[in-house]
C-alpha cells in the first residue's frame, strides 16, 4: 500500500465533520449522524479504490450506509479494509460539547482484526510509556510506571477517562493513587490518542469504552508509537461471548496495538468537529468554513496536520 490514502481521505472526513457540525447543540443526533453519513458515503465515491468496511454504521439490515461489508469507492484499484466513524461522539454533537471527529482507518486486506461491537477495557499510553503498563495491573503500580516513563510525579499526571458508572472504581482508584482524572462525556478515540501527542497534557487513558474506538485508536498509534491494551467486556452484552470465540478471540487475554492492526501499511484520519484534545473544531465564518484535520501513516510514521479554509 504505497499510495497514502490518508492524504485522500481527509477531504472525505472534512465534508463529514462540516455536514455534522452544522448540528451542533441541535439536540438532534440522529441528524447530525446522518448528516456526516451521507457526506462520507459519497465522497468516497470520488476516490479510485476499493474499500471494505469492516467497521462501520452496523449490520446491512441496520444500516442503509456505511454498514459492515458494504464496499466503497470507485471499486478498482487498491483494496484495503476500512474502519469508519463519520461522526464520533454523536452526543457530544447534539448538546454543544467537546471531543467530535470525524475518523477514517484504513490497512491492508485482513490485517485489522474486528469484532462484534461491545466494550473493552483499555489503557492507552505514548511512547514514553510504551510497554511499561500492565492493563492486568493494579492501577496505582501502572501510574507510578507511567509516572517514571514520563519523568514525572504520579501527582503531576492527568488521566482521561469516560464519565460512565462503570468508571467510577477505576476513577475512584486513579484520585486515590493522587493522580488528576479529565472525565469525557465521549470520545475516547481521541482520548487513546492524545498520550502521543506532545503537549496534549494528556498522560495516559483508562477505563472501560466501545470496541470499535479501540480498534481505531490502535491504527493512529500504529504511527505515533504510542500503544493501548484491550481486554473484551461484555457486562453489557454476555450474548456475545461466543461471537467473540467463533472468531478466535480471548475473553481473558490482554491484546496490544499490534494484534488489533497486523501491519504497518495502515493509515489513520480525522477531522475535528467539536474541539477536543488532539483537534480544534470546524468553524463557521461569514465566507469561509475552517478544519482541522490530522493524517497519519504507519509505513513512513508521518504525522500531518492539515488546516483547510473551505468556500462556505
Amino acid at each position: 500500500m504505497d499510495r497514502n490514502l490518508a492524504l485522500e481521505f481527509v477531504r472525505v472526513t472534512e465534508v463529514a465533520a462540516i455536514a455534522a457540525a452544522k448540528w451542533i447543540g441541535r439536540g438532534d443526533r440522529r441528524a447530525a449522524d446522518q448528516a456526516a453519513v451521507d457526506e462520507m458515503r459519497s465522497r468516497f465515491n470520488d476516490i479510485d479504490f476499493s474499500g471494505r468496511i469492516v467497521i462501520g454504521e452496523g449490520k446491512k439490515d441496520e444500516a442503509p450506509e456505511l454498514y459492515v461489508g458494504e464496499v466503497v469507492g470507485q471499486r478498482s484499484g487498491l483494496e484495503v479494509d476500512l474502519a469508519v466513524d463519520p461522526l464520533e461522539c454523536t452526543d457530544s454533537v447534539a448538546n454543544g460539547r467537546p471531543n467530535a471527529i470525524s475518523v477514517i482507518a484504513s490497512a491492508e486486506k485482513g490485517a485489522m482484526r474486528v469484532g462484534p461491537d461491545t466494550y473493552m477495557k483499555k489503557i492507552a499510553v505514548g511512547p514514553a510509556a510504551a510497554g511499561k503498563v500492565d492493563l492486568l495491573a493494579p492501577v496505582a503500580d501502572n501510574l507510578k510506571n507511567i509516572a517514571r516513563a514520563l519523568d514525572k510525579k504520579v501527582g503531576e499526571l492527568k488521566i482521561i477517562a469516560l464519565d460512565r458508572a462503570y468508571n467510577e472504581q477505576i476513577i475512584l482508584a486513579i484520585r486515590q493513587a493522587g493522580a488528576r482524572v479529565e472525565l469525557i462525556t465521549d470520545g475516547d478515540v481521541a482520548g487513546a490518542i492524545a498520550p502521543s501527542i506532545p503537549d496534549s497534557g494528556i498522560d495516559a487513558l483508562m477505563g472501560i469504552g466501545a470496541s470499535s474506538e479501540g480498534i481505531l485508536a490502535a491504527a493512529a498509534l500504529k504511527a505515533l508509537g504510542g500503544d493501548i491494551q484491550i481486554q473484551w467486556n461484555l457486562f453489557k452484552h454476555p450474548e456475545l461471548a461466543k461471537d467473540l470465540l467463533e472468531a478466535g478471540w480471548s475473553l481473558d487475554q490482554v491484546y496490544s496495538r499490534d494484534d488489533l492492526i497486523k501491519t504497518d501499511l495502515v493509515t489513520f484520519t480525522a477531522t475535528g468537529i467539536c474541539s477536543g484534545p488532539i483537534l480544534k473544531g470546524v468553524s463557521f465564518g461569514a465566507d469561509t468554513i475552517k478544519t482541522h484535520s490530522v493524517v497519519m501513516r504507519g509505513k513512513t510514521k508521518t504525522i500531518r496536520w492539515i488546516e483547510t479554509e473551505h468556500q462556505a
